[in-house]
């Protein structure tokens, strides 16, 4: 009988067993889909905790961008900005770009909410410059025409002008006549009050 127990254990492939905190990690991901923010945050703090036990960086992370994204739809944003800002800083030793980008669009929606405007300016800009820095306008149109709007919406009527204005130049550059208009019109009714 030991004999046989023995054979059916060599014949089988080995299981890997999941880390603790994986596990933890995975189980907050399908509460969240499930809508169970509380079990989720739950999962997703124990799973922050064994990530940080077995010096697990990457784990660390993404924990922590889940629990800010928890927080930032409870509205409790200073809590979303530490959780956003600790993944940030691994991003950044890690020299993820990409991350660093997600993170920072996710920051500034806290930031605009804590009415923290010029921290949320600054972040705008950085991942403006991300974006020229790796030549991609298509992304660099995205954020600066989310800036004109939030400086229309905090009264900046001018620099939310000058912004599409400049929206407007990178469309001219790549021939997009249509769009560029599109945007010299916006520039000219933000600057006569409307919009």
């Amino acid at each position: 009988m030991i004999e046989q127990i023995k054979d059916q254990e060599t014949n089988q492939e080995p299981q890997e067993i999941e880390d603790p905190a994986q596990t933890d990690y995975n189980k907050g991901k399908e509460l969240l889909q499930a809508e169970d923010d509380a079990q989720a945050a739950s999962c997703f703090h124990n799973a922050l905790i064994g990530f940080e036990q077995s010096g697990d960086d990457k784990g660390v992370a993404n924990a922590s961008d889940q629990l800010g994204d928890i927080c930032a739809a409870r509205e409790e944003h200073e809590k979303a900005i530490g959780h956003y800002q600790r993944a940030y800083d691994i991003c950044d030793n890690e020299n993820d770009r990409f991350s660093l980008i997600a993170l920072q669009k996710k920051m500034v929606i806290s930031k605009r909410a804590l009415k923290q405007y010029d921290a949320a300016i600054r972040i705008y800009l950085n991942v403006i410059d991300i974006y020229s820095g790796y030549n991609n306008p298509s992304g660099t149109v995205a954020i600066m025409e989310e800036l004109a709007k939030f400086y229309l919406e905090i009264g900046e009527r001018q620099k939310s002008a000058d912004t599409y204005r400049t929206i407007a130049s990178i469309h001219k550059n790549f021939s997009h006549t249509l769009q560029a208009k599109e945007f010299t019109d916006k520039a000219a009714q933000v600057e006569q009050g409307g919009v």
